[in-house]
């Protein structure tokens, strides 16, 4: 939102305003991009590791990263690639010396959790966890980072309230298994186990239910949406998930970048606020406001959906792990090696289109 160019059109004083609350700070620690060479920021592709939490209802829980998205911005700055790892991948997770953990192979998000646990503030437990993390997609397919951000979904659901709401095209009819509502539109946020469903529903309550179709949908509902992996909409379970997500960050640009926002200067700045106060950022040292600015040709119609193992799940035999396929590698290699644009050229079915 902040790199829309009508936002940066709304003058210094809004993005002074905004810029002033963000919580910028090194994540990525021996995961970014080594000193000496170049950041992107003076012309090359740019790799940012986006990282979302999942809501914590027991907080004797491990916290796992619940999304995990590579962008990917080429040299030509024209586009931004959503690159999401599907979060039941097996990884080899690497030594973490800060938390004493010893190597292992397990899903990817773990990885997140390992780094997270011990001793130390919330920020500084929540950015072990992003370079453990970072660390392991660095072992996996080689890529560095040029920043990172990190937002919890409660931090996310704010934004999306300040908005007030966005417009999602559902593509199936689905059931939320996380939030629950009465006949007269009360919500009720729950609880949900494989085994026994939705925990703690109170009486009249009843799983939200979304009809296919385009429609505006309130913060709580819209989280909800971005959230379902199971039923009759989601036979490929995570995969549906990312296409959830993705569908709610285009619509989140979107409905930022409007012009009725943009109309708006008070209304934009309680959103811009909102989303400065909900998730923390690494620049690797680049002055924030040339780091925004780099971004300020993409909007979301120049934003690409990318979908990992051609959006099925790839289960490892006899596990509930998933691994990679051949084609998917090839795509990690291609974010290396600043090629991406060259792989969807070859591999158009890995573009996603809402």
């Amino acid at each position: 939102m902040l790199g829309s160019g009508g936002v940066l059109a709304a003058g210094k004083l809004l993005f002074v305003s905004v810029t002033s609350g963000v919580n910028i700070r090194n994540l990525l620690g021996e995961a970014g991009v080594p000193r000496g060479e170049t950041t992107g920021i003076d012309g090359g592709p740019i790799n940012i590791l986006l990282v979302g939490l999942e809501f914590r209802p027991d907080p004797n829980m491990l916290v796992h990263s619940d999304t995990i998205i590579i962008m990917h911005i080429p040299k030509t700055r024209d586009q931004a690639y959503l690159i999401p790892l599907p979060r039941d991948i097996r990884v080899e997770i690497p030594d973490y010396p800060k938390t004493n953990f010893k190597s292992l192979s397990t899903k990817v998000k773990a990885a997140f959790a390992f780094g997270y646990e011990g001793s130390g503030s919330e920020d500084e437990k929540r950015a072990r966890g992003v370079e453990l993390l970072a660390l392991t997609i660095r072992n996996l397919a080689g890529i560095t980072f040029n920043g990172a951000a990190i937002i919890d979904f409660a931090g996310f659901e704010a934004v999306v309230k300040e908005l007030g709401g966005v417009n999602i095209c559902v593509d199936h009819p689905a059931e939320s298994i996380h939030l629950a509502e009465n006949d007269d539109g009360k919500l009720q946020r729950v609880v949900y186990d494989l085994e026994t469903g939705m925990i703690d529903l109170l009486p009249g309550y009843h799983p939200v239910q979304y009809k296919a179709g385009c429609q505006r949908l309130s913060a709580e509902k819209a989280m909800a949406y971005a959230r379902i992996r199971m039923g009759t909409c989601c036979p490929n379970g995570d995969y549906d998930r990312q296409r959830h997500q993705q569908q709610l960050l285009k619509s989140m640009v979107e409905e930022a970048t409007s012009k009725g926002m943009m109309s708006d200067p008070v209304k934009a700045l309680r959103v811009a606020k909102a989303a400065g106060k909900a998730f923390t950022l690494d620049t690797q040292g680049v002055p924030f406001d040339r780091f925004v600015f780099m971004l300020k040709g993409i909007t979301a119609n120049e934003m690409r959906m990318v979908k990992t193992n051609g959006g099925e799940a790839n289960t490892i035999s006899g596990s509930s792990d998933e691994q990679l396929t051949v084609e998917s590698m090839q795509m990690l290699a291609a974010i290396r090696k600043g090629a991406l644009t060259d792989f969807f050229t070859t591999h158009p079915e890995y573009v996603a289109h809402a």
